[in-house]
Order: structure tokens, then C-alpha cells, then sequence
């Protein structure tokens, strides 16, 4: 744990502790929420391909990991973290395009 605290930066164990609470009810949040998604979309397990059901879900699971992520980050007051994490992750996916840029004061 002390490798984590050093690499992100946490100054507290009890800060560790609800970035990994928040990191695991994201995960099963998200999880929990792709299915009746895709259950609305008419793409229901077992009536079409594999080959497109599991591509289709980790597509459609990525975006919302990342909103469900910042979300609970705020809830639970550390939203600077996650965003952190956030720009980082999309960055080193490629996608830093989309993070709005911050002005340089001239």
C-alpha cells in the first residue's frame, strides 16, 4: 500500500482506503448499469454474437466508468484525485484531445 500512497501521492491511509472504495463501486456500478443498457438497445446476451455482445460492451462500459469514476470521486470528496487520474488515463488512451486545455496568462 505504500507504493500506491507514494505513486498518487495520498498523504493518509484513510485517504487510500475511499479511493479504493470509490475505484471498486465504480467497477461494479458500471457493471451493473451496461446491461438494462443494452437490454434497451435490443442486444441481449445469448441472441446475438459473442463477437459483437463483448466488444460492444467494453465500447459502451468505457465512457461510463470514466463519468461513474469523477462522479463518485466528488461524492466522496476527493473529485481532484480522479480528475487527476481522469486526465491521465485519457491522455495515455490517446483521447487528451478532449480534456479542455487551461489558458495561459499572457
Amino acid at each position: 500500500m505504500a507504493n500506491f500512497k507514494e505513486r498518487w501521492n495520498i498523504k493518509s491511509n484513510w485517504q487510500l482506503l475511499i479511493i479504493v472504495v470509490v475505484f471498486a463501486l465504480t467497477g461494479s456500478t458500471a457493471a451493473y448499469i451496461i446491461k438494462p443498457l443494452l437490454v434497451l438497445f435490443g442486444i441481449i446476451k445469448g441472441t446475438v454474437s459473442n463477437w459483437f455482445y463483448y466488444p460492444l460492451y467494453l465500447l459502451l462500459i468505457f465512457p461510463i466508468y470514466q463519468l461513474l469514476l469523477v462522479s463518485f470521486g466528488f461524492i466522496f470528496g476527493q473529485f481532484t484525485f480522479f480528475w487527476a487520474f481522469e486526465k491521465k488515463l485519457l491522455k495515455s488512451c490517446g483521447l487528451g484531445s478532449i480534456i479542455p486545455k487551461k489558458e495561459k496568462p499572457e
